[in-house]
């Protein structure tokens, strides 16, 4: 990966608290319960640097002392999308932070031996193409379900889109960026690599099933 790929595409948050929290989300003895809400405090803990970046206007407020112009997010509220299931582990830490966010799901799974997306949903929030739009997945893997989810969102009209994950594996920052260089990649670890089963390594394993408790 290049220089500039790391520097203009990959977003690396590198914060002390997302740091920390990430190495006890790694741990395999960390169970369900504080693995869902650690993925929840990272989200908020990332959605600051994710809309670091959003516009700003003024409107006339009157505190208790004065009337003043003060700053406001302009234009239409942000999209939130979330790639189910995993996706929305990361929702709730975003809305916790930008509630009046409009929020869309787009449904898509990798087939276990192709290692390509298969889409099964998708819904998208109204005026797309007039809001900032953050695609949420905690784990950038092969790349190939992120880059179809964000075609689909492109074909809706969305065109000021980032992308946040947990983990990135550097095979999944070289699709995105061959076939989206628009859209930055917002993560708080690029890890060593894929494994033969498209798992990110040393990764957490399945980020689903440690949200939901399954498999």
């Amino acid at each position: 990966m290049s220089e500039k790929m790391s520097s203009d595409h990959l977003k690396l948050i590198s914060h002390p608290l997302v740091q920390h929290k990430l190495t006890v989300m790694r741990d395999t003895s960390t169970p369900t319960a504080q693995f869902r809400l650690l993925l929840r405090e990272i989200s908020q803990l990332m959605a600051y640097e994710v809309t670091r970046d959003l516009k700003l206007t003024t409107k006339t407020i009157e505190t208790p002392l004065q009337k003043m112009e003060a700053s406001v997010l302009a234009g239409r509220k942000p999209a939130l999308v979330s790639i189910l299931r995993a996706g929305n582990g990361m929702l709730d830490g975003l809305l916790d932070v930008i509630p009046a966010a409009r929020v869309g799901f787009v449904g898509l799974y990798r087939d276990e031996v192709t290692l390509r997306p298969v889409q099964y949903y998708s819904k998208l929030p109204d005026h797309i193409e007039d809001r900032p739009t953050i695609v949420v997945d905690p784990m950038l893997a092969t790349g190939n379900s992120a880059s179809a989810a964000i075609e689909m969102i492109k074909d809706a009209g969305a065109r000021n889109i980032r992308f946040m994950c947990l983990l990135a594996a550097p095979e999944g920052v070289q699709i995105l960026a061959e076939r989206h260089p628009d859209v930055p990649v917002f993560t708080a670890a690029l890890d060593q690599k894929l494994n033969e089963k498209g798992y990110i390594v040393p990764g957490l394993g399945d980020a689903g099933d440690r949200i939901y408790g399954t498999g």
